[in-house]
C-alpha cells in the first residue's frame, strides 16, 4: 500500500517559471482581523475530534470527483526537517492505516526542503497517471504555486499546513494560521512584559507564509504597544545557532526580558543560554513540544505554548477519501481549531511517557500503534 519516492523526475518546465514574480502580502490587516475573528469562534464538528472540526462553516461540493474505490492517494511532502513534521508524518501514516479499506495505495515523495525537487515530484505524480488525488504540503509559498496550479488541471488537489497563492485546490486545510499564532503570543508577552522591557524575536526561516504571518502579526501588536524589540534573528531551527544568538544578545544588552519565537522547537536551547549566563528566565513563547512543556513545568516559567497542531496531518487523508467518494468537505479554506496551552492547562499536556521531541497536540491517542509508534513508552 505504501510507497516512498526518493528520486526526482522531469519537471523542468514548472521549475522554469516557479521563480516568477508571485508575491504575497504577509502583513494584511484584513487577514489579521479575520484571524482574530476565528480565534473567537466555536468550532463545528465532533467535539472529541478536532482534526475533523472546522471554524467557518463553509463547504465545497465534490460530486465531480466521485469515483469507485479503493483509491490511489499521492502525497508531495515539503520534507521531514523538524520534529513537528516527523510527528505529523507519523499521524498521517497511522490515519492511512485506519482507512486502509478505502485506500489502495499511498505514494509519497519527500522534497527534502527543496523547492525544485518538490516541483519535480509534483510533475512526476501528475504525469504518472497513478494518482486519484494529490495532497501537497508546500515547501515555500510562491515557488510551489505554479506546480500546484498545473496539478489542479489534471486531478483533485488538497493543500495543507503551508499555503500557495491560488484557490485551485479543492480545499486548503490548516488551523487558524500564522496571524492567530502571532496574535496569541504577542498579546501574552505584552501582558507580562515590564515597562521598557526588551524582547528578542527568534524566527526559523523566511518565505513560508505561516511563519511570515506569525511574525507580522506579533510585530504589529508590539509596535502598537511600544514594545522594545531589540532584534529579530533567523535561527534556521538549529539549537546551537539559537543558543549562540541568545548568548550574543545577553552579552550586548545585559538581559533580555522576553523571547518571542515563531516556532518552539528550539525554545529549550534559548532557555539554556540564560541558564549558562546565570540570568533569570525570560517570558517565553514556546510550543507544545514535550521538552519545552516539561521545562516550563519544572522551572515555573512565565510561558505560553501556542500550537499549530500536528493533528492536522490526519485531516488531508480523511478529506481525500471523502472527496473521492463525492462527499462535501469544509472549504475552500478548511480552518481547524488552533488551541493555546496556558499555565492552567499545562499538566494535561506534560507526558513523561512521550519523548522530548513529541508534540502534545497530536490528536493521536486513538491511532493504531500509540504510543510506541511515536517513540513513547
Amino acid at each position: 500500500m505504501f510507497k516512498l519516492i526518493t528520486s526526482t523526475i522531469a519537471g523542468v518546465a514548472l521549475a522554469g517559471f516557479a521563480g516568477g514574480a508571485l508575491a504575497q502580502n504577509f502583513d494584511d490587516p484584513k487577514e489579521f482581523q479575520a484571524a482574530k475573528d476565528l480565534l473567537a469562534m466555536t468550532p463545528q464538528g465532533p467535539a472529541d475530534k478536532p482534526w475533523e472540526q472546522h471554524l467557518d462553516g463553509k463547504e465545497v461540493d465534490t460530486a465531480q470527483y466521485k469515483k469507485p474505490g479503493p483509491y490511489r492517494i499521492c502525497f508531495s511532502n515539503a520534507g521531514l526537517f523538524n520534529p513537528w513534521r516527523v510527528v505529523g508524518w507519523t499521524n498521517m501514516q497511522a490515519q492511512v492505516d485506519v482507512l486502509k479499506d478505502d485506500i489502495k495505495s499511498f505514494t509519497v515523495a519527500d522534497a527534502q526542503g527543496k523547492d525544485d525537487k518538490q516541483i519535480s515530484d509534483i510533475d512526476a505524480f501528475v504525469s504518472s497517471g497513478n494518482c486519484d488525488l494529490l495532497i501537497v504540503s508546500p515547501n515555500t509559498t510562491a515557488a510551489l504555486t505554479p506546480a500546484v496550479e498545473a496539478a489542479c488541471k489534471k486531478l483533485p488537489v488538497i493543500v495543507f499546513d503551508r499555503g500557495v497563492l491560488t484557490q485551485c485546490p479543492v480545499t486548503f486545510i490548516n488551523p487558524i494560521g500564522g496571524y492567530g499564532w502571532g496574535i496569541s503570543t504577542a498579546n501574552f508577552v505584552v501582558s507580562k512584559l515590564p515597562k521598557g522591557g526588551k524582547v528578542l524575536a527568534l524566527r526559523i526561516s523566511p518565505g513560508v507564509d505561516v511563519l511570515e504571518t506569525r511574525w507580522s502579526a506579533a510585530n504589529r501588536i508590539f509596535k502598537e504597544n511600544g514594545v522594545n524589540v531589540v532584534g529579530a534573528e533567523f535561527t534556521d531551527g538549529d539549537n546551537a545557532k539559537t543558543k549562540s544568538i541568545v548568548e550574543d544578545y545577553l552579552n550586548r544588552f545585559g538581559n533580555i526580558d522576553a523571547v518571542w519565537m515563531d516556532a518552539g522547537a528550539t525554545s529549550v536551547a534559548a532557555l539554556e543560554a540564560f541558564e549558562d549566563a546565570g540570568k533569570p528566565y525570560p517570558i517565553i513563547t514556546g510550543e507544545d513540544q514535550e521538552d519545552f512543556l516539561k521545562k516550563w513545568k519544572d522551572k515555573g516559567l512565565t510561558a505560553i505554548a501556542p500550537t499549530y497542531p500536528t493533528y492536522q496531518w490526519r485531516t488531508p487523508i480523511i478529506a481525500a477519501v471523502e472527496i473521492l467518494k463525492g462527499q462535501p468537505v469544509p472549504g475552500p479554506n478548511w480552518k481547524l481549531p488552533q488551541p493555546v496551552i496556558m499555565q492552567a492547562d499545562l499538566d494535561k499536556y506534560v507526558d513523561d511517557k512521550m519523548p522530548p521531541l513529541h508534540y502534545a497536540m497530536c490528536g493521536c491517542k486513538d491511532l493504531p500503534g500509540y504510543p510506541q509508534r511515536w517513540g513513547g513508552k
